[in-house]
């Protein structure tokens, strides 16, 4: 087991440490790896919820008789009602803690996703997907802040870029269960992305609540719990403090003189960086039918992207402690730009796979960087808070993108057009990132 340093004492004898003090001589244990698990399977939930109906859309279209416009509602109606889920969510987490919003939240999305399946209009099933949308936002807000504040300083920002891989693989499972139970109907597939909800008893019985968030409650009896199953020994008579935070933040302290202007240009990154990759991912197999694919073949290539995305988590991960969150970050996007542009002037089918299977690496490595770094820019007492504000504008874009390109499509843009609209918004995501600060290396607060 490692040990906190010796830290000092107040006058009443007390041992004063910091959270982050004890998390830098960590290592990496068993219990860690257990708790990686846990919530990386929660990751993949979360994508395959999002997507579960897009690669039965023509199913799903035909049952309701959807036009494009209807169709993208119901494909984005989870990711509307996370919208107002994430705001309520992330204060929550922060007020009362990251483990019973991670619970409750992916526990309650389970029983309503399942009640959605058997739905009887379009209309029901809009609600009803906007229903769990609000639940599963609380899982969707914490999963990246609570896996940060578990996890060895020194190996936080590697272990949460591969945490990011929770992503592709979550897109596999929607194909794969689109491909096994499409047969069924969209209600068979929709029964098999609510099911997963049964994880939520794992995530109980594996991830301990946050000792940074504990310790700003004054939970010191819990913070040594907490440190003692991560296998880091605790003087009996330790306080814990926070290096930078205050005990108690409001949520409009995100627009305080000393981070208003992270916040702003957090809040512009996440919306254009989702509008790209949703704009995308939501139509791509219709895009592909445009360049002359068969709805099978797009579909085959909608999972070998999948398997690129993985490649450009791991090299991201492998990379991030060398160079830094932000040059990597800049390096990623810049070859997502130029990936896209490829991909969009396509002028054979041998171009357009390798163009998009570059597009999948450098854009889901890029991601990866940005699930670490965007959770890393506020304290403890404010990170929930600040990540629900940059969920909530990524699922803004994630809802207005499918309607978007739906509309883009109805009014015959074509492949060419569509797709560079879509590499512009990477380029305006790389514009903004240059002015924020560096966090690889630094202890949470």
């Amino acid at each position: 087991m490692s040990s906190i340093p010796a830290g000092t004492r107040t006058p009443g004898l007390e041992m004063v440490q910091t959270v982050s003090g004890a998390f830098e001589d960590m290592r990496f244990s068993r219990v860690h790896a257990k708790i990686a698990i846990a919530l990386f399977i929660t990751f993949v939930i979360e994508a395959w919820e999002q997507l579960a109906l897009v690669y039965v859309s023509d199913n799903l279209a035909s049952s309701f008789g959807l036009d494009f416009e209807q169709l993208g509602v119901a494909l984005s109606a989870v990711a509307t009602g996370m919208i107002p889920g994430v705001l309520i969510w992330g204060p929550i987490a922060d007020r009362f803690g990251r483990k019973p919003v991670a619970v409750i939240s992916l526990g309650v999305y389970s029983l309503i996703a399942l009640a959605a399946a058997f739905s009887t209009s379009f209309e029901m099933l809009t609600g009803l997907r906007i229903l769990s949308g609000i639940a599963l936002a609380g899982i969707y807000t914490v999963t990246f802040p609570y896996f940060l504040e578990l996890m060895p300083t020194k190996v936080r920002g590697r272990a949460t870029v591969l945490l990011s891989i929770g992503w592709p693989i979550g897109v596999l499972a929607a194909v794969a269960s689109s491909q096994m139970l499409g047969f069924l109907g969209w209600q068979a597939v929709a029964i098999a992305s609510a099911a997963a909800g049964i994880w939520t008893f794992l995530v109980w019985a594996w991830v301990p609540e946050s000792p940074y968030w504990l310790a700003t409650r004054g939970r010191f009896s819990d913070v040594r719990k907490v440190l003692g199953r991560l296998r880091v020994s605790v003087s009996p008579d330790a306080v814990f403090g926070l290096e930078g935070s205050k005990s108690a933040a409001k949520p409009w302290l995100l627009l305080s003189r000393p981070l208003r202007r992270i916040t702003l240009l957090m809040l512009i990154l996440n919306f254009a960086f989702n509008w790209a990759y949703w704009g995308l991912q939501t139509w791509l197999p219709t895009l592909l039918q445009q360049k002359g694919l068969s709805l099978s073949s797009s579909l085959d290539f909608v999972a070998l992207s999948a398997l690129f995305m993985i490649p450009g988590y791991v090299s991201a991960s492998l990379l991030t402690r060398k160079f830094g969150r932000k040059k990597l970050f800049v390096a990623y996007l810049a070859g997502s730009v130029l990936s896209g542009l490829l991909f969009a002037y396509a002028p054979d089918v041998t171009v357009l796979y390798v163009a998009n299977f570059a597009l999948s690496f450098f854009m889901l490595g890029a991601w990866g960087i940005w699930n670490t770094w965007n959770c890393e820019f506020y304290p403890t007492v404010l990170r929930n808070t600040g990540s629900s504000w940059a969920l909530a504008a990524q699922l803004i874009a994630t809802a207005a993108a499918p309607s978007t390109v739906g509309f883009l499509l109805g009014q015959s843009v074509d492949f060419t057009g569509t797709v560079v609209i879509i590499s512009g918004f990477l380029l305006l995501t790389l514009a903004v990132s240059l002015p924020l600060p560096e966090t690889e290396g630094k202890g949470l607060t």
